[in-house]
């Protein structure tokens, strides 16, 4: 006789009450970090919990130093105002880096989000490059210990306190990274003091390692475009990215996907009409990199009116976008990059208009929508996202 225990499945067990306790800490605290300060009453509002369990709430989160009073707000009724409540933004650091051939882009922000610091450090020629990552190190902890926000009441109210403590730090950087191991792949692809960063920073900073994590770049600038588009209702989407070379990365159900090795996405590489046969492995030349970067495209319009240029790199592109259309079909591609955004809305108008004559597939083509440095804004993002995992409940 089969064993019932064997072929019968198990009850769920319901939710200890620390463990609803912990779901709607966590919760409450992702609100505090999407819209900023909140009343008691808002708060309850947002999360249907009852009054006397938001008031425990916001006990129980103060008392572990999470959020803190943010002033009131005013009211016309009769009665004391409302009281403010808002992450305590200065409980931990994290930092962002975009790091490429000869710039680097470096961002200090709190808990809340908001940026302390941020600085640009060109990359001296004559510098040994065994010595740029020290240099690079340097230059972040110098960011990190910054006083903080001198227009905050919180920062000004406590002018000897020490700077909050660093606790992620994410470097976007060109190459393939491995999504297991978090090392870059074996083919270089930048300048090989990047290989050298992480491990710089550690030195210097004290980190632990697995406090620093290195990413592709265009995959940073791919997580930083997609909480802009969830608002739009579009989780699935493939980002082209136009720059000084050509980089892709693929989101598919609200998931950045890596691939196995790292490689999803690198469509620079693909063979395409009118380029080299012969691609080169670390640079990608000779394949679609050779239609789309920077230099492709400058000499494409060189010898055109300037009204000519956007249809003439429209017809570019569209290579680029039809790999992806062919192959995972993702219904949207956003046009990145420095020359992806400068062509803006008039560039993917005239892609998505080119793309029936060449591909069966219907995607929508949009311009890029993160303002500011993409690569730089998804890095901070995800060392945001860790600092909070390590915080909170």
């Amino acid at each position: 006789m089969a064993n019932a225990a064997a072929t019968t499945p198990a009850k769920p067990s319901p939710a200890t009450p620390s463990t609803a306790r912990a779901i709607n800490d966590r919760a409450a605290l992702h609100l505090f970090a999407a819209r900023g300060p909140l009343t008691a009453l808002t708060l309850a509002e947002a999360t249907g919990l009852a009054k006397p369990t938001i008031a425990e709430l916001l006990a129980r989160l103060q008392e572990r130093g999470l959020v803190e009073p943010a002033g009131e707000v005013r009211s016309d009724k009769r009665g004391p105002n409302a009281k403010l409540y808002a992450l305590a933004a200065d409980r931990a650091r994290v930092a962002g880096i975009d790091a490429r051939a000869d710039t680097v882009h470096l961002s200090v922000a709190d808990l809340a989000g908001r940026t302390i610091a941020e600085h640009t450090v060109a990359i001296p020629p004559d510098l040994p490059a065994d010595q740029v990552p020290d240099l690079l190190a340097a230059e972040l902890l110098t960011l990190a210990n910054h006083p903080g926000h001198p227009a905050d009441p919180a920062d000004s109210a406590h002018p000897d306190r020490p700077p909050a403590p660093l606790l992620a730090v994410t470097i976007g950087m060109p190459g393939l990274v491995n999504p297991t191991t978090g090392h870059l792949g074996p083919t270089p692809i930048g300048p090989l003091w990047h290989r050298r960063l992480a491990a710089a920073i550690i030195e210097r900073t004290g980190l632990d390692q697995t406090a620093v994590h290195l990413e592709n770049e265009v995959n940073l600038a791919a997580i930083a475009e997609h909480r802009l588009l969830t608002d739009q209702g579009i989780d699935t989407f493939a980002l082209l990215w136009l720059d000084a070379g050509v980089g892709a990365a693929i989101v598919l159900d609200g998931r950045l996907r890596r691939g196995a090795s790292g490689g999803a996405g690198e469509i620079g590489f693909l063979a395409a009409p009118g380029a080299h046969p012969q691609i080169d492995p670390v640079t990608g030349a000779g394949g679609i990199c050779d239609l789309l970067d920077a230099h492709a495209l400058t000499t494409l319009t060189k010898d055109l009116p300037p009204a000519e240029h956007p249809a003439a790199i429209a017809g570019q592109v569209v290579y680029g976008v039809a790999a992806f259309a062919l192959t995972l079909d993702p219904g949207v591609v956003v046009l990145g990059g420095a020359n992806g955004s400068a062509g803006g809305a008039e560039l993917a108008d005239l892609v998505e208009h080119r793309l029936p004559e060449i591909c069966p597939v219907l995607t929508r083509i949009l311009p890029t929508i993160v303002p500011g440095n993409p690569v730089l804004a998804g890095a901070v993002a995800t060392a945001l996202d860790r600092a909070r995992a390590l915080l909170w409940p």
